[in-house]
Parts: C-alpha cells; sequence; structure tokens
C-alpha cells in the first residue's frame, strides 16, 4: 500500500493556548471544486472556527475560505456552514461527550492527504486564565534553559 503524503495548509494556534486538547480526530469535509482551488492557494482561515453536531451531521461553522480569483459565479459564502464527514458511531460518540463533560469540538488544522482535504479535530476542554498563564510560564522557563545550553556549549 502506499503511502500518502500529508501537506498542511492551515493550523489554529489559538486552540492550543485556549484549550486543552484531549483528542484528536480526522475528518473529511464537503466542499465545492472552487473551494479546493482557493485551499491550494492557501486562502483559509481557522482563527474563530468551530463544530458542532446538529441532526447527527457534524458541521464546521466560522472557517473562512477566500473567495476564488477566478471562480465567477460558483464562489460560495467564504463562512457558509460546512459538513464535515465522519462514521455516525463516532460522531454520535463525540455528541454524547460534548452534551455530558462540556467539551468543545475546534478544528486543529487542515491538510492534503493525497489529493482530499482532511480536518484534523480536537475534542476540547476550556483552559481557565491560570492555566494559561502556567503553559506561557513553563515555555519561558523552557526557552531560558535552551538559552543556557547554547550558552554553554
Amino acid at each position: 500500500m502506499e503511502k500518502q503524503s500529508i501537506k498542511v495548509i492551515s493550523t489554529n494556534r489559538e486552540a492550543w493556548h485556549e484549550y486543552f486538547v484531549e483528542e484528536e480526530y480526522e475528518a473529511g469535509i464537503e466542499l465545492c471544486g472552487t473551494e479546493v482551488k482557493s485551499i491550494r492557494a492557501g486562502t483559509l482561515n481557522l482563527k474563530d472556527a468551530w463544530c458542532g453536531i446538529k441532526d447527527g451531521e457534524l458541521l464546521v461553522n466560522q472557517m473562512h475560505i477566500s473567495p476564488y480569483d477566478h471562480g465567477n459565479i460558483f464562489n460560495r459564502d467564504p463562512r457558509r456552514v460546512r459538513r464535515l464527514l465522519m462514521h455516525k458511531r463516532e460522531i454520535m460518540r463525540l455528541y454524547g461527550k460534548v452534551k455530558q463533560d462540556g467539551y468543545s469540538l475546534i478544528p486543529l488544522s487542515v491538510y492534503f492527504k493525497g489529493s482530499r482535504v482532511k480536518v484534523k479535530i480536537g475534542l476540547c476542554k476550556g483552559k481557565k486564565l491560570y492555566d494559561k498563564r502556567q503553559s506561557a510560564a513553563e515555555k519561558d522557563a523552557k526557552r531560558q534553559i535552551e538559552r543556557a545550553m547554547k550558552e554553554r556549549y
């Protein structure tokens, strides 16, 4: 079996700062042709994106894909709700977690796997302000240690 190449298009760095990512899932995404061409050009933004489950379907909201330059009438709304493709059993399991345990579904990255566009979704729990400060302090300490090691050698 041939290994498929993965090309990351966009990552949601803010999600790692705002949330604890408990689990990660891979989902396909339902797009139209001009949206795929626009993604290939790298005009995708995940900054305020979030996922929800409605009527047994997994949907991604607020994901911005800029209109394709040469797309004319076939361009769609840049912030339209797009359907994510996962198995029904996985969606229902995520739905239970989100409803009971207070988790959020956040898109972490969008990438090409072969010729298909995939979305990495995180099952996330929100961080409190002190958690954010603590992780910033840990990063700063790690940076200082690395700097000291470079100076030493």
